[in-house]
């Protein structure tokens, strides 16, 4: 029988195959609060998005020209993206435990494609209505298309795989300075890769790679690699604790190398000036590049997200991460769920109150954005709960785990 401890401050008591059991599973139960977590805060961006459209947020932010709340909203939302793709890698690194290698490789790019069509047709449906369409390549297509990437990579061994992720992140702003124009050779395979643009399409129509995903490979990639962490022969209350503290010093030494690197103010994202006050100041220093993501820009999420990830593991067993864990359970039908009810209530508002702002509907009032992020998230919790109660019961449904 194995030794474990209650407690990672606490002497090594005998632990049952049950109580093992259970460690096993509050383990998995971190994972699945910390998608829910970024399911959570996604509700509020994508509120923003919304009802907030006529108040531009670029890329990066600028902190002259953006409300510091709108400015804030989307800097903590901004660990939604790179915080779920690192995550489906540590999730496939976890299918792989109990799959083969084709087994996961198959498994992955029948999800990658997927996801992929997800995107390019109910999500573009959802967000563009009109003819010529926009096919808008955001962040589901490129979690698919990283899924497929990684398909390919796990095949490499576990130490060029290493150094082929921390060379795409840490590398990849070396490219920043290639710019391809519409019709030149390579153009459309380096919009896809790294280059946010339009593809012009047969009838009209258009592709916004939103998401460039070369930057995103890397990510998944580092994800699937974490998932050492959680092998099979971890999973006792040691084990717990020594990979809590693993994690809390990769977050903290990802947020310090980003500190020291934005200081710095030689690589790594555009530069950063000074404000005319310390709010302004904090806000320019903060202030990074999503599209795509610069190695900043995941230095501070990506870090942070490492931080959440060893705390949720510390606290497995606390009602509210519970609540989170039922929408990490589920999230991709959370995804889709809360996209179409949005756009059906701006469609509603439009269609009542017409264009407010330009032409687009819009609330005046920030404080609406509380407003409906409180009604919203209990009420998209109900269907969400439903949804991943039923993929945990149903195992026999193969369709369900591909959602």
């Amino acid at each position: 029988m194995k030794q474990a401890t209650s407690n990672v401050f606490d002497q090594a008591v005998p632990i049952t195959p049950v109580e093992q059991a259970a460690v096993n599973r509050r383990r998995l139960q971190s994972l699945d609060a910390l998608r829910g977590f970024v399911m959570v805060i996604m509700l509020l961006d994508h509120i923003r998005e919304n009802w907030y459209l006529y108040m531009n947020v670029p890329d990066p932010v600028n902190p002259v020209t953006v409300e510091p709340v709108m400015f804030f909203i989307r800097i903590v939302t901004n660990l939604c993206a790179p915080v779920f793709v690192a995550l489906t890698g540590l999730g496939a690194y976890l299918y792989g435990q109990n799959h083969t290698r084709a087994e996961t490789a198959a498994y992955l790019v029948k999800r990658g494609l997927l996801l992929m069509a997800i995107d390019v047709t109910l999500l573009t449906f959802a967000w563009t209505v009109k003819l010529p369409m926009t096919f808008w390549l955001q962040v589901i297509w490129a979690i698919g298309a990283c899924m497929i990437a990684l398909a390919a990579l796990i095949y490499l061994p576990k130490k060029l795989l290493l150094a082929l992720g921390l060379l795409i992140v840490a590398g990849h702003n070396l490219l920043d300075g290639i710019r391809l124009l519409p019709g030149e050779p390579g153009f459309v395979a380096w919009a896809l890769l790294h280059q946010r643009d339009m593809i012009a399409l047969p009838f009209g129509a258009f592709a916004r790679t939103s998401y460039p995903v070369l930057p995103w490979i890397g990510v998944i990639v580092l994800g699937y690699l974490l998932g050492g962490w959680y092998e099979r022969d971890q999973s006792s209350a040691a084990d717990s604790g020594r990979r809590v503290r693993r994690l809390l010093a990769l977050g903290f030494g990802m947020l310090a190398a980003f500190v020291v690197l934005r200081a710095l103010n030689v690589y790594g994202d555009k530069p950063w000036v000074a404000g005319d006050s310390a709010l302004h100041t904090i806000m320019g220093f903060i202030a990074l590049t999503k599209y795509p993501p610069s190695l900043l820009f995941l230095l501070q999420t990506l870090g942070v997200g490492a931080i959440l990830l060893a705390l949720f593991e510390r606290w497995e067993g606390h009602p509210w991460l519970n609540a989170l864990a039922v929408f990490g359970g589920a999230p991709m039908f959370f995804y889709i769920l809360h996209i179409y009810v949005l756009r059906a209530l701006y469609h509603v508002a439009f269609m009542i109150w017409g264009p407010t702002h330009g032409v687009s509907f819009g609330l005046d009032n920030v404080n609406w954005l509380w407003l409906w992020y409180a009604v919203l998230l209990p009420v998209l919790y109900v269907p969400t709960a439903w949804y991943s109660r039923l993929k945990a019961r149903r195992r026999d449904i193969t369709w369900l785990k591909y959602f």
